[in-house]
């Protein structure tokens, strides 16, 4: 019997950039709350696991010795400025509080989500019992070889990749990215590497952080060609997503034929979301989960690493991982949600609506999208242009390989 590995503790709420930060530990808490009243924990396929801390060797294969040493200073002083931390993207910048500030203790706290992810992938490479493991506290994916960024101080996927490629120095890995923002860190770091295939959904990096992820961005040297990139028309929905998502996801992981699939599960696309403009309903990610788990035991070698990634609304996020954890386990759940976790999201999220279903199904972007059908179809026929520039261009780049 395949078992699911769900990597989990306590010690995830230390890493934590203040109570007005948008990326708030909270949102752990409360998936753990919730996959526990729906009483995923005691499925019979679930193990729950600690994490170990990463090694500062294990950091150091993707960030500069330098970076992890200013990490550290700060971490232990916080108020330390002997080495210009806002170059480092530490700290507040010239332009305001900064996205990563500095707090105590940040360093153990970065480098336990590193250990986390570290755990998941030993279990679904090493660990015959495991198929599929998730670190829902992962997917840090800005962070850069010497910089921290977009909420981002270490890069934990990146420092999995180096860790898997340490295990076999051929393995042939695929990335799959859904997180509203560009996978931008984890491309950069294995721009040059053709057995590490990045593939991010994102929105179009014209209007949204980091700005960076065309189509143009295609990788480098003996890489080029194994970076993918899919960037989306702000207020894209359910249907069009899905149509391009099940159209490029298994032919492109088909042709490139990796190991082990690695995902970043970042629901910052839901319509509602406070720092970004998509339009997914979260009834869209049964379906993402699905393909995902399909594709992985079809053209993955049956491995599938899940991380976590963004999504800044404390009563979306939990619902959303919570679907995605269930789907892995085979479950299929009930569209409600326990009174004792509705009692939880009142007391803890008082200035957010309250959900009563588990997922919704995008009433209010249908709505939205027949108000405006002259950008309903512009998005429509700009995904099945992308549909073509995956056909025409990605696909016979990696065959080539």
């Amino acid at each position: 019997m395949d078992k699911v590995s769900l990597i989990f503790t306590e010690d995830y709420q230390k890493y934590n950039f203040g109570k007005n930060h948008p990326l708030r530990p909270l949102r752990l808490k409360l998936t753990y709350s919730l996959i526990e009243k729906l009483n995923l924990l005691e499925h019979e396929r679930l193990e729950t696991m600690e994490p170990r801390i990463a090694s500062q060797e294990e950091i150091e294969r993707v960030h500069s010795p330098k970076y992890v040493d200013i990490v550290k200073k700060l971490s232990i002083n916080p108020e330390d400025r002997s080495m210009q931390p806002y170059s480092y993207g530490l700290g507040p910048g010239d332009d305001g509080p900064g996205d990563n500030p500095i707090f105590e203790g940040m360093y153990d706290a970065s480098a336990l989500v590193c250990g986390a992810s570290i755990t998941a992938a030993n279990n679904v490479w090493n660990n015959k019992e495991f198929k599929i493991a998730f670190n829902p506290a992962g997917g840090l994916h800005h962070a850069m070889k010497e910089k921290a960024s977009g909420f981002c101080i270490f890069n934990d996927i990146g420092v999995a990749i180096a860790y898997l490629k340490e295990l076999d120095k051929n393995i042939r890995i695929a990335y799959i990215d859904i997180d509203c923002h560009h996978g931008d860190g984890v491309q950069w770091l294995f721009y040059d590497d053709p057995n590490v295939l990045t593939i991010s959904y994102h929105q179009d990096g014209r209007s949204l952080f980091p700005g960076t992820g065309s189509v143009n961005e295609i990788g480098e040297g003996e890489g080029k060609g194994f970076s993918i990139n899919f960037p989306l028309i702000p207020g894209t929905n359910n249907k069009p997503f899905l149509n391009l998502f099940r159209k490029t996801v298994p032919k492109i992981l088909e042709t490139y034929a990796p190991d082990i699939l690695i995902t970043q599960l970042g629901v910052d696309t839901y319509f509602n979301d406070p720092l970004t403009q998509m339009g997914f309903s979260l009834s869209i990610y049964r379906d993402i989960a699905q393909t995902l788990k399909t594709s992985a035991r079809e053209f993955c070698q049956n491995k599938w690493l899940a991380i976590g990634g963004g999504g800044y609304l404390m009563t979306v996020v939990p619902r959303a991982w919570t679907i995605f954890l269930a789907n892995m386990l085979d479950v299929e759940l009930k569209n409600e949600l326990p009174d004792e976790w509705i009692k939880e999201v009142k007391q803890y999220v008082p200035n957010e609506d309250t959900p009563y279903l588990l997922w919704d199904r995008g009433d209010k972007v249908e709505v939205q999208y027949l108000s405006h059908p002259e950008l309903a179809l512009k998005i429509i026929e700009y995904t099945k242009s992308l549909i073509e520039i995956s056909n025409e261009k990605y696909l016979p780049n990696l065959v080539k390989a």
